[in-house]
């Protein structure tokens, strides 16, 4: 792994850069990797997990022993810990763009603003996610009355793209979450290190193992 030069090299915080996959809150390995490169010198940054069906199954079964609790909690306490992973985002958001200029190539403003725009969707729903209200629904019957209940669905799984390695991720995580949903992630194979580094984040907010 080669980040003399690049702004690996510059993290405040060198435990944000992960290469392993995180499956039920533990950091795993796999034989078979993945090569990340630096798209401005074609220098290899890192090697990840490549991993395949038997690991999602896992990543899967993980989330769905974790779910029960997960959607038992209150809009609030899910939105509390939402709201601990969103202020953890903004803290760590200089080593998040240089982690994204590094894989990505994105100018290190450009990453920046990223990592705040991302960050704003897990703000967004942390608060949002107080006002899933249900609805009272005329009935023809006098003798009876119709309520709906908005309730999580279950894991969902999230595809991200290369493009957006963040925001893409929390667009689609933070709306799940909010609801009671775990999510399963696959990141875009040429940026799956800012990924891992919110991931990483996320543990630290106290988000449980599996969700």
């Amino acid at each position: 792994m080669d980040t003399a030069t690049s702004p690996l090299a510059q993290l405040q915080d060198p435990s944000l850069l992960k290469t392993q996959a995180l499956i039920d809150g533990h950091w795993v390995e796999s034989a078979n990797t993945v090569p990340i490169h630096d798209p401005a010198t074609g220098r290899l940054l890192a090697q990840v997990p490549r991993l395949g069906a038997a690991e999602a199954e896992t990543a899967i079964a993980a989330a769905e022993r974790a779910w029960p609790a997960w959607r038992a909690l209150t809009a609030k306490q899910r939105g509390g810990v939402m709201r601990r992973w969103f202020e953890l985002l903004m803290q760590h958001a200089d080593d998040l763009a240089r982690i994204m200029t590094a894989e990505q190539g994105k100018p290190l403003a450009e990453a920046k603003g990223e990592v705040t725009y991302g960050a704003s969707f897990v703000e967004w729903f942390a608060e949002e996610a107080k006002r899933v209200y249900g609805e009272t629904i005329p009935s023809p019957d006098p003798t009876k009355r119709l309520l709906v209940l908005r309730q999580p669905v279950g894991v969902c799984a999230a595809i991200t793209p290369w493009n957006f390695p963040l925001a893409m991720i929390t667009r689609k995580v933070a709306p799940a979450l909010a609801a009671g949903c775990p999510v399963v992630i696959k990141p875009a194979e040429q940026t799956p290190l800012t990924a891992l580094a919110a991931a990483e984040l996320a543990q630290r907010a106290g988000m449980p193992p599996g969700v």
